[in-house]
């Protein structure tokens, strides 16, 4: 190199060296402003959750027949399968001893309580690579009947909204997302 480009060479990397050394504080308040807001958000939404009407939710994992929480102690549970780092399933029956068509399925742990009846999460599958694969039911005791409503293949579902006799689900599977209008 010759001493021109040497120079050149020289002021350049000072150059450089400069605007590293005086944007680096600003681009590491950044991240930590990132990380911080993130926090923030995340408590923002445990708190939120815990404000739902429904409660909290409740873990049946042992082995035994325990009340069904939000099936207005019509429905028990005993846990059947647990899917690693996913929901677990269920056999379901009355808890009036009465024999029912439950006892032939496996159920997610999402319950719904409505006038027409309850809502039920009917798997479809037990195996986990199968999984979600969902048929949304509505379980009328009254006539022991359950009648498929939808089939949804996503663990995240709701019932977003209500209209006379229509049910409109939400659904959103991490990628997309989806709605379903169906007829109790």
């Amino acid at each position: 190199m010759n001493k021109v480009s040497l120079f050149f060479h020289h002021v350049f990397r000072l150059i450089w060296n400069a605007i590293f050394v005086i944007s680096y504080p600003i681009l590491a308040s950044f991240g930590i402003l990132f990380i911080g807001l993130t926090w923030f958000f995340s408590k923002l939404s445990q708190l939120l959750t815990k404000l739902r009407p429904e409660g909290k939710a409740e873990e049946i994992l042992d082995q035994e027949w325990q009340p069904l929480p939000y099936s207005n102690q019509v429905l028990e549970a005993k846990a059947v399968k647990q899917i690693m780092f996913g929901p677990s399933g269920f056999k379901l029956r009355r808890m009036d001893g009465v024999p029912s068509v439950l006892s032939d399925f496996v159920f997610g742990n999402k319950v719904r309580v409505m006038e027409e009846g309850i809502i039920l999460e009917k798997w479809n599958s037990l195996e986990a690579k199968d999984l979600p694969d969902f048929d949304i039911c509505l379980y009328n005791p009254e006539d022991d009947s359950l009648r498929p409503l939808t089939t949804i293949k996503s663990f995240d579902w709701h019932i977003s909204e209500r209209i006379e006799n229509e049910l409109l689900f939400k659904w959103f599977d991490g990628t997309q997302g989806g709605e379903v209008k169906v007829a109790i």
